[in-house]
């Protein structure tokens, strides 16, 4: 059983619709086994990280019984200073977190785990819980206390009440989960079950990873993939009981669920820096890899067939009369990117929607409808909520995605796996690439079963396609141009990204990245648009990057470009263009010139994203900011 068999909603998850608040990622870990918990969870805690944070605790059942807890706000170091200034025994049984605030600031108090039944019982969560205020109000009535602000803690308490009544963990659970509104994981400990934990989810992520005489839960697999490469994909509205010996996933009506294990992709080492000065450079310098990967096997005797697609049936994907791509942030621009291959190779109109917008307008979704979804979690909720939306009005939906087991894969027909490995940075970078050449293979397969396109043809593409790693590999060694020009622009308020056709959405993620990094205003347009308003922005030493199409690929519009180039220069802009190996035409009006590979024009924006990815990490680690945690932001945002 692999990550890559699931497909066609086959857990049978619900499809309700609910809207809820937006959150991003929190980390969690869970572990039952031998007497190591305090190891397996600081150690999972740690390559969580990514998923951004603000506060950090765990709880340890030690090998007399007893319930032991530390938390405190701010990074993992600050809990780890904790633990040794007032050690707590280690154990076989233990949950960790990661918290975001929600409900409640970034202190100790409103850190997790939160406790229950008299301090026996403890519990960590994901999530927000809407209906928290009648339940509150509804233990406060009954006398119980409250030390936090949070709406976690509601549910530790009415956890521990249900207990005192059951006294079995696995039916309090059932009978909290059924009461509690909004979008969860939840992990608990009792001290009077030591070697359990139960967890339970609803439109929040949780994985099990399966060991020998141990097991371990996580809200993903780099919670635990140091200790096991084998996991199971809790589906929605489950509960999960893990013992050392055994694992038990039943429906929140207690009834059994059948499950499927999958192999981990990748081990603990790639979710390293391995030397680099950051994830964030070490996953820039991956990008060769992470598409040569997800083309592998998928380009055979110079055609694409995609092994996913298959179930789906040629016949089906041949009577496609409309796609739509819903993804947001940087996914939504690979979407952007892919619109104009899909449109040119298989001849199907394509509309790109922002996930978050696309069900609230009431859209137009017919059976010969394709919804491609796009996210590197597989776990973006605005996302799932769009592909489900889309399913029950009874349109077809395929994800690319870079997660195995993830839900957004389990909830559609058929999924794209990229192969990027793990992208522990927020800001995305070898995932956008990889999404990029996911959507094209799928526009060649998609060409090849409609006949939009010769064998030769296919072929040609195919061949560029193939080319990308090692031109990739070239762009990179621009980065020393680039990281001495983002030092001379330490000081910059302001930057401008301009491009057109595949460079448009290029521009976008370009002002994306550095809005994200390096914290100051930026803006991408199509520089066909200059005029139409934009041009007002032009004052003396205002920079812009320019994405320059080729002059040998793109006739029409490269000598548009360069006329937007002077309109700008005249005016005073600073003009950084990337530019293809050997265009002389823009060498007189340019500042700067970063040169990539030549290629052909629908591939250029795999190579033009790189110097700009690079330009944003560097200016960012000229102005002393921390590129791989930008403030404000997580990796996933898993709560509408």
């Amino acid at each position: 059983m692999t990550g890559d068999t699931w497909g066609h909603n086959r857990l049978g998850h619900s499809l309700q619709l609910s809207p809820t608040k937006i959150v991003p990622m929190c980390g969690i870990v869970g572990y039952v086994g031998d007497n190591k918990s305090l190891e397996v969870l600081m150690g999972g805690l740690r390559r969580l990280e990514y998923r951004g944070y603000d506060s950090a605790g765990i709880a340890v059942i030690d090998d007399e019984g007893r319930l032991n807890t530390a938390k405190r706000a701010g990074k993992l170091a600050m809990l780890s200073n904790e633990l040794k200034r007032n050690p707590i025994s280690n154990g076989s049984t233990g949950i960790g977190h990661t918290r975001w605030a929600t409900h409640g600031g970034p202190t100790d108090h409103n850190a997790h785990p939160h406790l229950g039944d008299n301090g026996r019982l403890a519990l960590i969560h994901n999530g927000i819980i809407e209906n928290f205020a009648p339940l509150k109000d509804e233990l406060l009535a009954e006398g119980f206390t409250f030390e936090s602000e949070t709406d976690t803690e509601v549910a530790a308490v009415l956890l521990g009440r249900e207990y005192q009544r059951t006294g079995d963990l696995g039916e309090a659970f059932r009978s909290v989960v059924s009461r509690l509104d909004g979008a969860f994981t939840l992990l608990a400990v009792h001290q009077d079950q030591p070697g359990v934990v139960v967890g339970a989810r609803r439109n929040s992520p949780l994985v099990i990873g399966l060991g020998e005489g141990e097991n371990f839960l996580g809200s993903d697999v780099a919670a635990f993939v140091e200790y096991t490469r084998r996991a199971v994909a809790i589906g929605q509205d489950q509960i999960v009981t893990i013992t050392p010996g055994a694992v038990t996933v039943t429906d929140f009506d207690g009834n059994p669920v059948e499950t499927e294990e999958f192999d981990i992709a990748w081990d603990a080492s790639a979710s390293d820096k391995g030397g680099w000065s950051s994830f964030m450079a070490k996953e820039v310098s991956e990008q060769p890899e992470a598409v040569a990967n997800t083309i592998l096997g998928r380009i055979i005797d110079g055609q694409v067939v995609i092994p996913e697609l298959t179930d789906l049936g040629d016949d089906l994907l041949a009577g496609i009369r409309r796609i739509v791509i819903v993804a947001c942030g940087t996914a939504a621009y690979a979407g952007q990117t892919a619109k104009y291959a899909i449109e040119k190779w298989a001849g199907v109109p394509v509309d790109v929607e922002l996930s978050h917008e696309f069900r609230y307008r009431d859209p137009v979704l017919t059976a010969d409808t394709l919804v491609v979804s796009i996210s590197q979690s597989g776990e973006t909720m605005d996302t799932l909520m769009a592909v489900k939306y889309a399913r029950e009005a009874g349109a077809r939906a395929i994800s690319v995605c870079n997660t195995q087991g993830a839900t957004i894969p389990r909830e559609s027909d058929a999924v794209i796996y990229t192969h990027a490995g793990p992208e522990v940075a927020v800001a995305s970078t070898k995932a956008f690439v990889a999404q990029i050449t996911a959507l094209y293979l799928f526009a060649l397969h998609l060409a090849r079963v409609r006949g939009a396109l010769s064998p030769e043809e296919l072929a040609a593409q195919a061949a560029e396609l193939q080319a990308i790693p090692e031109k990739i590999q070239i762009a990179l060694k621009e980065a020393d141009t680039v990281r001495q020009l983002a030092m001379w622009m330490s000081d910059t308020r302001a930057v401008l990204f301009l491009g057109r056709h595949v460079g448009f959405p290029i521009a976008l993620e370009g002002a994306l990245k550095l809005k994200e990094l390096a914290y100051i205003h930026a803006e991408g347009f199509a520089a066909g648009e200059l005029k139409h308003g934009p041009i007002a922005l032009i004052e003396p030493g205002q920079p812009v990057f320019v994405v320059v199409p080729s002059p040998r690929g793109s006739a029409h519009l490269h000598p548009k470009v360069v006329s937007n180039i002077q309109e700008i220069r005249a005016r005073g802009a600073r003009i950084i263009a990337i530019a293809e190996q050997g265009d002389a035409a823009v060498l007189p009006f340019a500042d700067t010139v970063i040169h990539i590979p030549l290629a052909a024009p629908l591939f250029e924006p795999l190579l033009a994203v790189i110097p700009l990815q690079i330009f944003a990490m560097e200016l960012a680690t000229a102005k002393g900011l921390d590129v791989d945690q930008p403030r404000n932001l997580a990796k996933s945002v898993t709560v509408e």
